[in-house]
């Protein structure tokens, strides 16, 4: 049985071109199933309210924000957690945050970039515009996961909801133009911010890093 075994070894390791092709073909098979199987479980875990919450930086700021939003507790028990509005769900545009991620977030998280309440607090604003901005370039994509305009019933929506929804559909606007702070304290400027991000996004003012640059200079204590 050991022979069997050991000749069964070396024809599977040959050196007969077809036979050797072949089993570098199966070894690199199954390692791709194993290596895929793995990258998408990590996604996937990397893509969970859990994983979110595990910084405390999310955890005791964003997080506890969230608490008592319609998107976190409503009549229907249809809750929105973290990466259903701040990770793609289609693959390639998930991939793609991700690098972003592990280039931007992670090397803050190790520099201790935003590791109090008061650091965070005065990275608000700039932390809310870069959101900001993916939303507004993507049509609100996530929001448009479970929201749509097309499918809306303005009939059991109340008169200002739907008024507002029609305007803003026949104008061509996206989910948020309007709905900032659903779910997350407004930082201070919120709407001025706003109008500045759309400006340069038109290729018109200042510009987003002048503006935050200016504010910062404002509040630095050589201004006062």
């Amino acid at each position: 049985m050991k022979e069997r075994g050991r000749l069964a070894w070396a024809w599977f390791w040959s050196p007969n071109a077809r036979w050797s092709l072949g089993a570098i073909a199966l070894v690199c098979f199954a390692a791709g199933i194993v290596f895929w199987g793995g990258f998408n479980t990590a996604l996937d875990v990397t893509s969970s309210e859990t994983f979110c919450i595990s910084c405390h930086e999310m955890k005791n700021n964003v997080f506890e924000e969230r608490r008592g939003t319609i998107h976190d507790s409503n009549r229907s028990g249809v809750r929105a957690t973290c990466p259903d509005c701040h990770v793609p769900h289609e693959w390639v545009w998930k991939v793609k945050r991700k690098i972003e991620a592990t280039f931007h977030e992670v090397p803050h998280k190790i520099l201790g970039t935003v590791d109090t309440p008061e650091k965070f607090a005065a990275r608000r604003l700039e932390m809310a515009l870069r959101e900001w901005r993916r939303l507004k370039t993507t049509d609100s994509r996530e929001c448009r996961n479970c929201h749509n305009f097309e499918h809306m019933d303005f009939t059991v929506q109340t008169k200002a909801a739907a008024a507002t929804h029609k305007e803003g559909f026949a104008a061509g606007k996206t989910c948020i133009d309007c709905h900032k702070g659903i779910a997350h304290t407004l930082p201070d400027h919120a709407a001025e911010a706003y109008k500045i991000l759309e400006d340069e996004l038109a290729g018109k003012g200042q510009g987003v890093a002048a503006y935050l640059n200016g504010l910062e200079q404002k509040a630095s204590p050589a201004a006062k």
